[in-house]
């Protein structure tokens, strides 16, 4: 086996020890090279395969840590995040779950074709696992549906949209695009201003293609993973 190999195996091993899935930082790279007797050469041909792989990550200045588990969704499939989560048996916690009436801005103005300034339902939610949070969603909903702020958003949010309000959604036009964290986005998310989010929209349609919800989520971005597959 070559040596950059049998270097990656041990890694693997090492990775798998309690201190670094909690997330210690493993040891410098210099370090790290001495005691498996290698050229640093050697060391970083391995650790570059494990970062492909999304099992290390490596923090500017700071060194390189055990990749936590992110969230994967798919492109040809897509659901309320409680849905999506249940589905991958993720165990999620609400932080922040408040609904009120407010006036839409111009973007939800057009993807809704109503008058800018007029009265919308505003659902803000910030979730994640633990004492963590790792995405903040805002949705705001067409007046048409009937929804209002006293509703009970604990429930899957399609699921409530169909059953209740009859609203069954059928399309999401999606953008997913990256950005540095504004100073509310890192204090919300718990993270460091400047550091890097995804952001995605969702335009979500019914079946007659009537506009029902404008969705905007700001995901810490090495916890949320998009996946696309193409065929030919």
């Amino acid at each position: 086996m070559p040596l950059h190999a049998q270097v990656e195996e041990l890694l693997r091993k090492l990775i798998e020890q309690p201190k670094y899935r909690k997330g210690e930082f493993l040891p410098g790279e210099i370090e790290l090279a001495k005691q498996l007797g290698i050229s640093r050469n050697t060391l970083r041909q391995a650790t570059n395969k494990l970062e492909y792989e999304g099992l290390l990550v490596r923090k500017k200045g700071l060194g390189t840590k055990v990749a936590e588990k992110t969230v994967t969704t798919k492109l040809a499939s897509w659901h309320s995040f409680t849905q999506e989560m249940n589905e991958k048996g993720v165990a999620f916690k609400n932080f922040l779950n408040v609904a009120e009436t407010v006036k839409c801005n111009k973007k939800v103005a057009l993807f809704f074709n109503i008058p800018e300034d007029s009265k919308v339902v505003k659902l803000s939610r910030l979730r994640g696992n633990g004492n963590s949070p790792f995405v903040y969603f805002e949705s705001y909903f067409h007046p048409r549906i009937g929804i209002t702020d006293k509703e009970d958003f604990n429930r899957p949010l399609y699921e409530l949209l169909e059953t209740k309000y009859i609203t069954p959604v059928a399309l999401s036009q999606e953008k997913i695009k990256a950005r540095l964290a504004t100073e509310i986005t890192a204090r919300r998310l718990k993270i460091k201003q400047g550091e890097p989010v995804l952001i995605r929209e969702r335009f979500v349609s019914d079946p007659g293609n009537r506009p029902v919800e404008y969705n905007i989520g700001f995901y810490i971005a090495e916890k949320f993973t998009y996946s696309i597959e193409i065929r030919r």
